[in-house]
């Protein structure tokens, strides 16, 4: 029955999903990308297409199949952090990856929307992130710390905002939040025995999920 007639608003309906297809692409890039292992190369232009090509993989698939409002905010925040895949290739662009990842951030939590505000899942967000952030902080250098305070808050405002949309959001934002924390302590804090594949593994999964979330209406409140 259409949506209309049950009284929903018209973007409560699920969108239609995208041809399988259409994520070809994400899934070959994503196996070249771990079959190459670029990391342990040196920086290259070459090393950064095939880190960023699964997640421009994405964006091309919303773009061929438009999931509703949020697609084109999607496929923005995807551009961003293709930018932000680039450099983070180079050490001393780490914090231009920053600010990339900072606005795919924001634009995620824009896509994700404030319809489900659920104030109580900000609780365990922050039980997790300021704990987290304060160790951090302490082994960060001073020229660091500002920006990375700022990106964190972005991150735990598109945590919650995933958690509160639910469904494929939530997976994703969960995944993004492992992989920047994993990524984190890797980097500033201990290295990890296979901490690479761990950031690269659960960053690609989170894209995936989100990116999918196109096709999802928000959650609707169950009497």
């Amino acid at each position: 029955m259409d949506a209309r007639k049950k009284g929903l608003p018209r973007d409560a309906r699920f969108s239609a999903q995208p041809h399988l297809g259409s994520l070809i692409p994400f899934f070959v890039t994503c196996a070249a990308y771990f079959l190459l292992w670029i990391p342990d190369d040196p920086p290259s232009w070459v090393g950064a297409l095939v880190k960023c090509l699964p997640v421009l993989s994405l964006a091309g698939a919303l773009r061929a199949h438009p999931g509703g409002d949020c697609s084109s905010l999607l496929q923005a925040a995807l551009l961003f952090s293709a930018v932000g895949d680039v450099c983070l290739i180079w050490p001393h662009a780490f914090l231009y990856g920053v600010l990339a990842f900072g606005q795919a951030q924001l634009l995620y939590i824009w896509a994700f929307g404030f319809r489900l505000l659920q104030p109580g899942l900000l609780l365990p967000v922050l039980l997790f992130s300021l704990p987290f952030s304060c160790l951090l902080l302490s082994h960060l250098q001073p020229d660091m710390v500002l920006p990375l305070v700022a990106y964190g808050l972005a991150l735990s405002v598109m945590l919650w905002r995933g958690l509160a949309r639910g469904g494929r959001a939530r997976w994703g934002a969960l995944l993004f939040a492992i992989s920047d924390s994993v990524l984190s302590w890797h980097t500033f804090i201990q290295p990890l025995a296979h901490g690479r594949l761990l950031v690269m593994a659960t960053y690609y999964a989170a894209q995936f999920f989100i990116a999918l979330s196109a096709f999802q209406g928000p959650r609707l409140k169950t009497n």
